[in-house]
């Protein structure tokens, strides 16, 4: 049963908590927020409200869409009107069942007319009416979004109206959809969710280039098509990301330090997107061979003009766009390394040039190698080697050093060799940062020799 506080409401008849927090504390969670919807002023019993519970009240929204909300110490409530002349008149308005309860403030009664409860014990999404996606599409996806933060399922009859109306996504705002997607990411079992949504068509929906991955078969490196490596690879990643011990026993703890949720999010969503260019780059060659050069380029621009859409901001599409620009480079490396042409120095650079990116892009590589096919053959096995050992290096070797101070500055520049402030400072600076991470100098005078002997060289 819910208990709240009477002294927090100074006027409780005709008055409901509703929604998303009823459902939740129901699961015996805690919700970041209350709705309360009143029949009576809303204006005026948020100021009581907050009166009794030193609150500060703040108005939102737009005319005839006003929301006033009242923040306190530990709690943040949105009060609106009653949406109908009965409560029963509002949850009927509402999306899905176990977001259609309420609880009366007055009685300290569970509202539910629509089978909420049930659908709370079924574990089930279930649509509050045939029309609740027409009304507002991006229902489409927050019925999955919901679902993966539950671990619930789509009721049959619901995810066979989502897949009607899958195209209405596209009336939706773009930073409407980021936020219910990136939500969906953040869980742990997302997979099965974007999945059934790639069913549904919704995945196309909102990504309307995946129409061109399927059906898109790929040289004898891969037994799948695109858009079915793309999930697998997806897939592969999450189950990585969940549970890095199993393959990352060496640097696990630092792979779960790195990975903070915004990074999580932003690496799944740059592997869903990494191949989007296959189709526009795919050529095939006299002898029959299929070739995608220049594909991470186009998946590149496909990406951003979909970054665009949904509003992602400046650093999460850096991030993106540079795990998708980048992709391919782990395995250019280990090519490099099994025809012993990587040296140290060129694995400093790569790590320098992918800087805080480099586990991500190595994570990412992991998971994409993987996806090739059912079980990994020597070669996948002896590339997912090499990556785990220059996770290693990265976190054990390089990441101490480049955090170590420089062997000299600027400041050695001008006083010992009467340079002047110019961008072959940088070149300099760089060059000897480079000489020491990769051991060839381990002191400020083997340094001022070096420099010496790079301006007497010039």
């Amino acid at each position: 049963m819910i208990h709240f506080n009477s002294n927090m409401f100074s006027q409780t008849k005709g008055a409901y908590i509703i929604g998303g927090s009823i459902r939740d504390l129901l699961l015996d969670r805690i919700p970041s927020d209350y709705d309360i919807a009143v029949t009576e002023n809303p204006k005026k019993f948020a100021e009581n409200m907050a009166k009794n519970i030193s609150g500060h009240l703040f108005k939102m929204g737009k005319p005839g869409q006003m929301i006033i909300r009242v923040v306190s110490k530990d709690n943040i409530f949105d009060i609106t009107s009653l949406n109908g002349s009965f409560i029963e008149d509002d949850l009927k308005k509402r999306d899905f069942t176990i977001n259609a309860m309420a609880y009366d403030l007055s009685s300290g009664e569970i509202i539910d007319c629509l089978g909420g409860l049930g659908d709370l014990a079924d574990k089930k999404v279930r649509m509050v009416s045939a029309d609740v996606f027409k009304k507002d599409p991006i229902r489409l996806i927050r019925a999955y979004r919901i679902a993966a933060c539950l671990n619930f399922e789509i009721e049959p009859q619901t995810a066979s109206r989502i897949s009607a109306y899958a195209k209405l996504i596209h009336n939706s705002a773009g930073e409407r959809i980021r936020e219910e997607i990136f939500k969906l990411l953040g869980t742990s079992k997302s997979y099965h969710y974007l999945s059934q949504m790639a069913d549904a068509g919704l995945l196309t929906a909102i990504f309307p280039d995946f129409d061109r991955l399927k059906g898109c078969l790929q040289n004898s490196h891969h037994l799948y098509d695109v858009f079915e490596h793309t999930l697998k690879a997806y897939h592969h990643l999450e189950t990585l990301l969940n549970d890095p011990d199993k393959i990352l026993p060496d640097t696990c703890i630092q792979i779960r330090q790195y990975l903070d949720e915004e990074k999580t999010v932003l690496l799944k969503y740059a592997i869903l997107l990494h191949d989007m260019g296959k189709p526009w780059a795919k050529t095939i060659d006299t002898r029959g061979k299929i070739h995608f050069y220049g594909h991470s380029r186009k998946s590149v621009d496909l990406a951003q003009k979909v970054n665009q859409k949904l509003r992602l901001s400046n650093r999460e599409k850096r991030f993106v766009d540079f795990i998708i620009r980048n992709h391919l480079n782990p395995l250019f490396l280990f090519t490099a390394m099994q025809k012993k042409t990587l040296t140290h120095k060129g694995t400093t650079r790569f790590f320098k040039k992918c800087g805080d990116n480099t586990p991500a892009l190595l994570l990412h590589s992991i998971a994409d190698i993987m996806a090739k096919r059912d079980k990994p053959n020597q070669t996948h096995k002896a590339f997912i080697r090499f990556v785990k050992e220059m996770i290693h290096n990265f976190f054990y070797s390089f990441k101490p050093k480049i955090k170590e101070p420089p062997l000299i500055t600027g400041h050695d520049l001008i006083h010992e060799f009467r340079l002047i402030p110019s961008p072959l400072f940088k070149r300099i600076l760089n060059l000897v940062q480079e000489e020491k991470l990769t051991n060839k100098i381990k002191s400020r005078s083997e340094a001022l020799a070096w420099v010496r002997d790079y301006l007497d060289s010039k």
